[in-house]
């Protein structure tokens, strides 16, 4: 397999349709083992529209470049109240990730 799994999680704000399924919000990746794109990704957002934009925000992003440019694309084009849950999973995943490169 030339792929791995890893999942970030954050708590949801308040008020939010999600929150009446999950305190908190998982975001996964699959990355390509050699040059960590991020070939898929899912999370638990409450709408199947929202979860597949953040599926396609996400995707053929490269995590070895760091988390400040993802995090960037997240502010500008995600406008949705788990905005900063979202950037939490995001720097959960990437310290994960960081991690098993050491």
């Amino acid at each position: 397999m030339n792929t791995y799994f890893i999942a970030g999680h954050a708590k949801l704000p308040q008020g939010m349709a999600a929150r009446n399924v999950y305190d908190s919000i998982t975001i996964t990746v699959e990355l390509d083992f050699k040059y960590g794109v991020i070939v898929d990704a899912s999370c638990t957002l409450a709408t199947e529209h929202g979860r597949e934009y953040i599926r396609q925000l996400l995707r053929g992003y490269c995590l070895k470049d760091g988390i400040e440019e993802l995090i960037d694309r997240v502010q500008m084009y995600y406008r949705g109240k788990a905005g900063q849950a979202i950037q939490a999973g995001l720097k959960d995943v990437y310290a994960q990730f960081e991690f098993g490169l050491r």
